[in-house]
């Protein structure tokens, strides 16, 4: 059974476990994007198992492992470890997090030289508690989402939330239909004036699909999925 599933010429998602975050089960997921050099760009590690490293490997080298924001941080220095030329990307908030790993300038609204012209990006900002940067990949016209956009089934939440935890997901509306950032990140948005900035960005790059790392990624209609999810920040 093959570990990565192929989203589009050259780019691949990765499944990974379900993590535990403060009491709630997150599924976790990767996406691998094949530079025009060759080498690899691999977002939002998810854990290393020895099948995913296999098909990861016969990918292409591993040059860039980037985070999105200060919690999708768990399995950098894994990762790190076994492909010991890649790079760590990552915001500012996250480089002061994690002072153990060695990171190269701090992600911002513009693409490093490493993956100009192949792969956007929108720095979404404006809470004291997070920010977060959205990727474009223009190849296969797909946005990549870290925590900005929780779109979990129904079939999910049954099986691994029930009871109160589902009401609460629904009344927070990060399931399908919405799709929309946690609640709490949302109330803590004091500034949206560059945040509304950072999506009109992202709208603009019309997407035809969406991958976020929790919950059911959109196959098609992408731009419509991000005015959607995104709906709360133009109130």
């Amino acid at each position: 059974m093959t570990v990565l599933e192929r989203v589009d010429d050259p780019l691949w998602i990765a499944e990974g476990e379900v993590v535990d975050f403060y009491g709630f089960p997150y599924p976790t997921r990767s996406v691998i994007a094949r530079l025009s050099d060759g080498t690899l760009w691999v977002w939002s590690p998810v854990r290393l198992t020895e099948a995913l490293q296999a098909e990861i490997s016969a990918l292409g080298e591993v040059a860039h492992l980037v985070s999105p924001n200060k919690l999708h941080h768990l399995y950098l220095g894994a990762w790190k470890a076994v492909f010991p030329r890649a790079a760590l990307w990552g915001l500012a908030s996250l480089q002061r997090k994690r002072k153990d790993l060695a990171f190269g300038d701090p992600l911002t609204d513009t693409p490093p030289s490493s993956w100009r012209g192949e792969i956007d990006q929108a720095w979404f900002r404006g809470s004291p508690f997070m920010d977060e940067v959205v990727f474009f990949h223009k190849a296969s016209k797909t946005a990549i989402i870290g925590d900005l956009s929780e779109n979990f089934s129904a079939a999910f939440l049954h099986e691994y939330w029930g009871g109160w935890r589902t009401v609460i997901a629904r009344l927070w509306r990060c399931v399908e239909g919405y799709g929309y950032a946690p609640l709490e990140w949302r109330l803590s948005w004091i500034d949206r004036k560059s945040a509304r900035a950072a999506l009109d960005k992202v709208v603009a790059w019309r997407p035809k699909r969406v991958i976020m790392a929790h919950g059911q990624w959109q196959k098609k209609d992408g731009e419509a999925y991000l005015r959607q999810a995104f709906s709360w920040l133009r109130r």
